[in-house]
């Protein structure tokens, strides 16, 4: 009988786990409670801003299209060599790495679409793709 007494005797509830969740719990509602009649009771003097403009999003790829009768287009707006030239330098300058794609009508010239080409890679554009439209009847180039 005498060790039925000393096991009951030393029977004792750990109280570590749930200390731990109480004390996490405090932290919790520490961190997430929001204190706003501290915040309105605070003068603060915030810069206001004039006219905010909206961040450009990063071009993926510029299209170059050159058409039947020789105009250049930069994504759909008519432009000049050396238009497309300053252009071409300054969007690679923000954007190193930019993509060009030319597509050059079939019954254009192609003196005009290696002109574009070449004003293309003197800007520096390295990733420069030359679009073509595929044929259904998988005939293979046109004549």
């Amino acid at each position: 009988m005498a060790n039925r007494n000393r096991s009951a005797d030393d029977v004792t509830i750990n109280l570590t786990p749930m200390i731990d969740v109480v004390f996490l719990l405090v932290i919790f509602f520490m961190v997430g409670t929001k204190f706003s009649e501290s915040e309105s009771r605070i003068k603060v003097s915030v810069p206001s801003v004039g006219r905010m403009n909206a961040i450009s999003r990063v071009p993926d790829e510029r299209v170059i299209e050159v058409t039947a009768d020789g105009k250049i287009l930069l994504d759909g707006q008519t432009i000049d060599v050396d238009q497309l030239a300053e252009s071409l330098r300054q969007q690679h300058a923000n954007y190193p790495d930019l993509k060009v794609a030319v597509r050059g009508d079939g019954s254009s010239s192609f003196q005009r679409v290696a002109e574009v080409l070449h004003v293309v890679r003197q800007s520096g554009i390295e990733q420069l793709g030359i679009a073509a439209k595929v044929d259904p009847s998988g005939g293979g180039m046109r004549r």
